[in-house]
């Protein structure tokens, strides 16, 4: 069984920084997946950034350039360093892992951007 833990979240200014952690349990394979998706209220829930064991990232247009995601195999960790934060970035941000044909999601974390 896998469970995703995240950490991270918070309220910040427009502008500002933040970085959120994803801690996996279980075995890691090759072909595994990890990644992060936000929800907003009233909206379905986006993929934000995806990275393979390999390295291999996608972004979502309206982060690149803003947004970095990154992985340890070593801690089976993955991080998003969040930077020029807009106030549309406001949404709960879920950390995701598909491993050997499963999907697994964390509990989510609130991450705010306001004044």
């Amino acid at each position: 069984q896998v469970q995703l833990v995240e950490s991270g979240g918070g309220l910040v200014q427009p502008g500002g920084s933040l970085r959120l952690s994803c801690a996996a349990s279980g075995r890691i394979f090759s072909s595994d997946v990890m990644g992060w998706y936000r929800q907003a209220p009233g909206k379905q829930r986006e993929l934000v950034a995806t990275i393979t064991y390999a390295d291999r990232i996608n972004y979502a247009d309206s982060v690149k350039g803003r947004f970095t995601i990154s992985r340890d195999n070593a801690k089976n960790t993955v991080y998003l360093q969040m930077n020029s934060l807009k106030p549309e970035d406001t949404a709960v941000y879920y950390c995701h892992k598909r491993s050997i044909g499963y999907d697994y999601w964390g509990q989510g974390t609130q991450v705010t951007v306001s004044s």
